[in-house]
């Protein structure tokens, strides 16, 4: 019967689509209205096809008979009487089947969780909620065998939805009411992914018509990891998200070039703003010895102070440097106008009073057009882009000294990049800041939209007088000569919105491409990781300060990360920021959290809530290298899925090694994380989970970075299976739980 009304409801909204691209009167005011309605009655679509998998997964027997079906999306009786047939997961009615307990039953009497493949239902668990039950019963997680089924199913190299099994604490921080920033700490096999992708879901829900028009930011750390999350979302039914990395938010420059770790720290921190400002009015000069420039063989001189009046002037309007960049040489222009003037009137100063306003005006248009001129005052207050004031910065020692006197030699020649050198991602926020200290001149791309629009205009008008023409030659052949035409219905300025007229993409196309875009909400997944140069670019995206950002301290790798969430966001909203915690780890087994543990140094790391019943294991790696070993194990995986996570310095060796042992096996940046084998880093394996784990030269995992304790801790909690451990030296933490394999 579900899948009957959802049917129905599929062709329904496929035809109103089909019908609205087809209306319209024609008018700017017709055609955005059809456009909306288009978007919507397209959303709608993408939920429907979305709920396919899945439609029904629960229903809550209440006491007092009521039965309520719970599933992807709410569906109502054509009639719209009476109770709905379906209960979207994120409506409040919904909520029972998350939290209800036997001690706080909320109503229910029975929980009932359906497993179905396609149309079929394929398993049926019942959990009955007697309240006279004693407090023990809560032991367990809510749906076990649900849950259970998911977390032991084979990894497919995609993330999937957990709209079935959201447990009580991952509830509460889905449907948490802070408008402001929510900060989720948990350690590894929470779903704190999983929790916040849920979040974007449910606010896109609960406040779609403020998040339809901004849009929804999720940022990841790694294009790998935005693989493997990207169907979440889409798969519930949302859309208006757009997904990034912190190398994706300068639209127009890819930023994923390689940098060593030390160079990225420096450009992360805060001090940073101060270095970029300091470049930019280090490219606002005023020469102590004033300038000079020859035009037309005469020589003009404009003296020391006048140039520093011009750089002051344009500096008072506290403009960003390319808006304040007219009104320096609009004062430069009035100064060289002067000299020339002066020149004219034979020399004496008083001299330029014999040249009336329309000559002094005339000489300031050919000076503002003679070469030499132009060359002098750009060269003094250049137009710059971020992509240009940073090239040069890095590249020039002498410019990096002046920006940045606070900086040891030694850290400034970590800076140092060659000018065409490819970006990388901690250069993403210095644009970003620059591109805010430098602003856009767009006087001329106004000139030019202008002339733009004057030309449709006069085109469409030339449209209309030949519709007119032609009708008043045919009138006599007409058999109703009041027949309305084009031109009866509007002028040509409402002709050329028509015609100019065309797609304007979704919102998170166009919040995809436009840097200055301003986002409904803001979702940062290991945040941990993230610099106060990132956090600023971020801030600026999300004004509102609506976020929700997850992460846990302990596995903290980056060197410009954070190491408490109050240096964070203190700065920014005050006290106004909430913690919530995650305490369960649904997805590691207790066997390799025993061995993981140790890294740990707080007393937060997560319960497991079940065991594997596999031991973790550890080997020698002997003359043959590691290919033979993850050969041995990739056979043993079955249809689930191995990783080999390696240092960085080792990365392209090892894959060598893997992909010659075992045919399909990828690895690096470009790994397929569906494919059965792959080889990645530890940074890029953040956020990732596989069935087996092997953990190459944890040694020299642990000294690679000054905070590479928790890029072990990474290392050793992504394995919801097995995990094992190839070494040449002695082990970094005492083995503990780990049995050799002989």
């Amino acid at each position: 019967m579900l899948y009957t009304r959802l049917d129905d409801l599929r062709e329904r909204t496929a035809c109103r689509l089909a019908r609205t691209l087809t209306e319209g009167d024609g008018t700017p005011r017709g055609l955005a209205e059809r456009d909306a309605a288009a978007h919507r009655y397209a959303d709608r679509l993408a939920q429907v096809e979305a709920a396919e998998h899945g439609l029904c997964f629960g229903r809550l027997d209440l006491h007092g008979g009521e039965r309520r079906y719970v599933g992807r999306i709410g569906l109502f009786a054509e009639s719209a009487e009476g109770d709905p047939l379906l209960v979207d997961w994120r409506a409040s009615a919904a909520r029972p089947f998350y939290v209800a307990t036997a001690v706080s039953p909320e109503g229910v009497r029975r929980r009932r969780h359906l497993r179905t493949r396609r149309r079929t239902v394929t398993g049926v668990d019942d959990e009955v909620l007697d309240s006279t039950a004693g407090p023990g019963t809560d032991a367990g997680p809510a749906g076990e065998a649900a849950l259970l089924a998911a977390l032991t199913a084979d990894r497919t190299g995609r993330m999937a939805d957990i709209v079935e099994t959201l447990q009580a604490e991952q509830d509460r921080i889905v449907r948490s009411s802070h408008p402001g920033v929510l900060v989720v700490q948990g350690g590894p096999g929470t779903g704190k992914t999983a929790v916040a992708l849920h979040r974007a879901a449910y606010l896109l829900y609960t406040h779609r018509d403020r998040l339809a028009r901004r849009g929804v930011l999720v940022v990841g750390p790694s294009p790998a990891f935005l693989g493997y999350v990207g169907q979440v979302l889409p798969a519930l039914g949302e859309t208006g998200v757009v997904l990034a990395t912190l190398g994706d938010l300068f639209p127009g420059t890819p930023a994923h070039a390689e940098e060593s770790p030390a160079s990225a720290e420096i450009k992360g921190r805060a001090a940073m703003t101060e270095v970029l400002a300091a470049a930019v009015r280090d490219r606002q000069r005023a020469p102590a010895d004033g300038l000079e420039v020859v035009v037309d063989r005469q020589r003009l001189r404009v003296g020391p102070n006048r140039c520093a009046r011009a750089r002051d002037r344009a500096r008072a309007t506290r403009l960003p440097h390319n808006q304040a960049r007219p009104v320096f040489l609009a004062e430069m222009l009035d100064a060289l106008a002067a000299a020339a003037a002066a020149r004219l009137s034979a020399g004496i100063e008083a001299g330029a009073d014999l040249l009336g306003a329309d000559e002094i005006e005339d000489l300031r248009r050919d000076l503002a057009a003679a070469p030499g001129v132009r060359a002098a005052l750009n060269d003094l207050w250049p137009a710059l882009t971020p992509q240009r004031l940073l090239a040069d910065l890095f590249a020039d020692p002498t410019r990096l000294a002046a920006a940045a006197p606070g900086l040891p030699a030694a850290e400034r020649d970590l800076l140092r990049r060659a000018p065409d050198a490819d970006w990388a991602e901690a250069d993403v926020p210095l644009l970003d800041e620059a591109a805010e200290l430098l602003g856009t001149d767009d006087r001329a791309e106004r000139a030019r939209r202008e002339r733009g629009r004057r030309a449709e205009v006069d085109y469409a008008q030339g449209v209309l007088d030949i519709v007119t023409g032609s009708r008043s030659i045919d009138a006599e052949d007409e058999a109703d000569p009041e027949t309305f035409s084009a031109a009866d219905l509007m002028d040509a300025a409402a002709l050329a919105d028509r015609l100019e007229a065309g797609p304007r993409g979704t919102v998170a196309e166009r919040a995809a491409a436009d840097r200055t875009w301003t986002f409904g909400h803001v979702i940062v997944d290991e945040a941990q990781e993230l610099s106060p140069m990132a956090w600023r670019l971020l801030m600026r995206r999300c004004p509102s300060r609506s976020m929700t950002v997850v992460g846990d301290l302990a596995q903290t790798g980056d060197l410009s990360g954070a190491s408490s969430w109050a240096e964070i966001f203190t700065p920014y909203v005050g006290d106004r920021w909430r913690l919530e915690r995650l305490t369960v780890n649904y997805r590691t087994p207790a066997e390799i959290m025993a061995v993981a543990g140790r890294l740990r140094r707080d007393d937060e790391a997560p319960r497991s809530v079940r065991s594997g019943g596999v031991r973790p294991w550890r080997e020698p790696i002997g003359p043959a290298g590691v290919g033979p070993i993850v050969a041995r194990e990739a056979a043993a995986v079955g249809a689930g899925r191995l990783a080999v996570l390696v240092p960085t310095a080792l990365l392209d060796e090892v894959r060598r090694q893997v992909v010659a042992a075992v045919p399909g096996a990828t690895g690096g940046a470009g790994a397929d994380l569906t494919g059965t084998v792959v080889v990645l880093s530890v940074r890029q394996a953040k956020g990732l989970e596989f069935d087996t784990v092997i953990v190459v030269e944890p040694a020299r995992i642990l000294a690679e970075s000054l905070r590479g304790r928790g890029d072990l801790y990474v290392a050793l909690t992504r394995a919801t299976r097995r995990l094992g451990i190839v070494h040449t030296g002695e082990l970094p933490v005492p083995p503990g739980p780990v049995s050799p394999r002989r």
